[in-house]
């Protein structure tokens, strides 16, 4: 009965995540008819660079870079024998350490030549 709590409580603040993008979007869609009602079109957004991703992919790099280096001391506590004392564990770091790492090679691998 006690695990009921905590489980709603992920739901109510999911439902509450997930409803305002929905509203976002909806309202976006009301401004979208209610400017092609008038014969007006929406401005033009600028063409973001690709220096987003680089930025982005250096901030999760970094990040997954610290929790790899933070988790890896759990290896000597454990009584089990993991090969170079990487566990189940390290995945907290790897995955976003990996997932930067592939932002920043789309960022060259996209690059276009100026």
């Amino acid at each position: 009965m006690n695990d009921i709590i905590p489980c709603l409580g992920v739901i109510g603040v999911l439902a509450i995540i997930f409803g305002f993008l929905a509203f976002m979007r909806y309202m976006n869609y009301k401004e979208t008819i209610a400017l092609a009602e008038k014969g007006l079109t929406r401005p033009e957004k600028k063409t973001s660079s690709s220096k987003g991703l680089l930025r982005w992919g250096i901030v999760i790099t970094a990040l997954g870079l610290a929790l790899s280096l933070g988790l890896y001391t759990m290896g000597f506590d454990s009584g089990e024998n993991y090969p170079l004392h990487l566990g189940p564990w390290m995945l907290g770091g790897f995955v976003p350490l990996f997932l930067g790492l592939g932002l920043v090679l789309i960022h060259y691998l996209t690059e276009k030549d100026s």
